[in-house]
């Protein structure tokens, strides 16, 4: 009764919150498996940000109950922002779940999953499923434990949890809380901790990470606690690189666009979702500025960083939205020129301010303006992968490739998905790649060895 399978819908958030219960549940003896099918307990990391996710969960957990219903002693666990979202109602639907875990109760599952057991094993009646989605001080300190049984190359590092914005068509200050920043000291430890273990790269989490400790901690300097905490992680030895999602244009100051000049580690590639290229959609999204301050901070850190990749958030298809509308996001989204972009459309989330403006834009018109948006995309990407064609960049390697005999997968600092031909030494290791063929979202190469490319050489390595 101790092989779990987890599996992860949504946000680099949720993925970290995957990977510290699986940390906790190792070090309370459970075995944390790739197998589903081989698993005793099976937990659903869910997603609330678009009904879509939530239906997926749902369905997923629906259809585990059909096992659990030839296996009793089968535990079924949702987790997250869904089970937040819904709570116990999911029960009404879903009567096989075991458990029900909120946002701020991550660090509970294996103590509820071991009483639950125990109870199994007692012979007595089936436990009633257990539901626990109270507020808890101090939870943005549980999300800290790491796999320790594989080296982490790059790893996601929770600095704060919940948020403070009132984004008409979000849930998230509902299932996550109002934000709550880690002490700066013990993030500084886990990276220091992280970093000793092989990791090189780390990327900072939080709902609005640069708001990061705006109301608990002091500037210094001029600088804000964000700006301060980037200098200390810059500072620590063995780690390499540094990334953070996702910020928020209100808190984008000049003390954090000059990072980009002066923290070596900062990697020259940010997230800056935009949602929409028109005002006054952005004001009914309570999104608190311009499209034109949106591209003037973009200006700004291009001053900077000539050689900067960004990559964005748009909602399509918001209450309200016009063909006038959706003409200014095309605009700005064309002359921005983004090098990466999540497009969602706009599906209705319950208890939010936008909720009573139902869903007028159709479906088809979402659509519609969706592959507009990733025409333009795909375009822009494949036109700056082929400017690096001949060129030479650090890829720091994470691991084998999905497919190929001796294929290895890496990152630029750009955040560019690299595939070349080497050697599972190099895993964790910055080395040199000439780009020889692209497409829109891949680039492929050699080694660069002492100013010698060979392909045999890379694999003797």
């Amino acid at each position: 009764m101790n092989r779990v399978y987890i599996k992860t819908y949504g946000c680099q958030m949720n993925e970290r919150d995957s990977e510290a219960v699986a940390a906790m549940l190792r070090g309370k003896g459970y075995s944390v498996i790739e197998n589903e099918q081989d698993a005793d307990i099976v937990l659903l990391n869910t997603c609330s940000v678009r009904d879509q996710a939530e239906q997926k969960a749902i369905g997923k957990a629906g259809h585990l109950g059909k096992r659990k219903r030839k296996n009793p002693n089968f535990i079924i666990g949702v987790m997250g922002c869904m089970a937040q979202n819904r709570g116990e109602a999911l029960l009404d639907s879903l009567p096989d779940l075991d458990l029900i875990i909120g946002t701020q109760k991550f660090h509970r599952v294996p103590d509820h999953l071991s009483n639950m057991i125990a109870t199994m094993q007692g012979q007595g009646p089936r436990p009633e499923s257990i539901v626990d989605l109270a507020e808890e001080l101090d939870s943005q300190n549980t999300i800290k434990s790491h796999v320790d049984d594989k080296p982490q190359v790059t790893a996601f590092v929770s600095i704060m949890q919940g948020c403070n914005m009132k984004c008409s068509y979000c849930i998230v200050p509902k299932t996550r809380g109002a934000e709550r920043a880690r002490p700066m000291e013990d993030i500084v430890k886990e990276i220091e901790e992280l970093a000793a273990k092989g990791t090189r790269e780390v990327t900072l989490l939080g709902q609005i990470v640069n708001q990061y400790g705006i109301r608990e901690f002091p500037y210094v300097d001029k600088k804000s606690p964000f700006v301060q905490l980037l200098e200390k992680v810059n500072a620590i030895e063995g780690i390499e690189r540094i990334r953070f999602t996702s910020p928020h244009p209100v808190g984008f100051k000049q003390d954090l666009i000059d990072c980009y000049a002066r923290l070596p580690k900062l990697c020259e590639y940010l997230h800056f979702p935009m949602q929409s290229g028109s005002d006054r959609i952005l004001k009914a999204m309570r999104r608190p500025y311009s499209i034109e301050r949106f591209r003037r901070i973009i200006d700004q850190i291009r001053e900077v960083r000539p050689d900067m990749y960004i990559s964005t958030d748009v909602i399509v298809g918001f209450p309200g939205e016009t063909e006038e509308d959706f003409e200014l996001t095309r605009k700005h989204f064309e002359e921005i020129g983004f090098d990466m972009a999540y497009l969602f459309k706009y599906s209705v989330r319950p208890d939010t301010t936008a909720e009573p403006l139902g869903d007028p834009v159709t479906k088809e018109q979402k659509e519609e303006r969706n592959q507009v948006l990733l025409q333009i995309l795909a375009k822009r990407s494949l036109q700056r992968n082929e400017s690096l064609i001949g060129k030479v960049e650090e890829v720091l390697f994470e691991g084998p490739a999905k497919k190929g005999e001796d294929m290895f997968i890496g990152r630029t600092r750009g955040n560019r998905v690299v595939i070349v031909k080497a050697s599972t030494r190099l895993i964790g290791q910055i080395v040199p790649v000439r780009f020889n063929r692209v497409t829109a979202s891949t680039l492929f190469g050699e080694l660069v060895l002492e100013g010698v490319e060979s392909e045999l050489a890379t694999v003797e390595l």
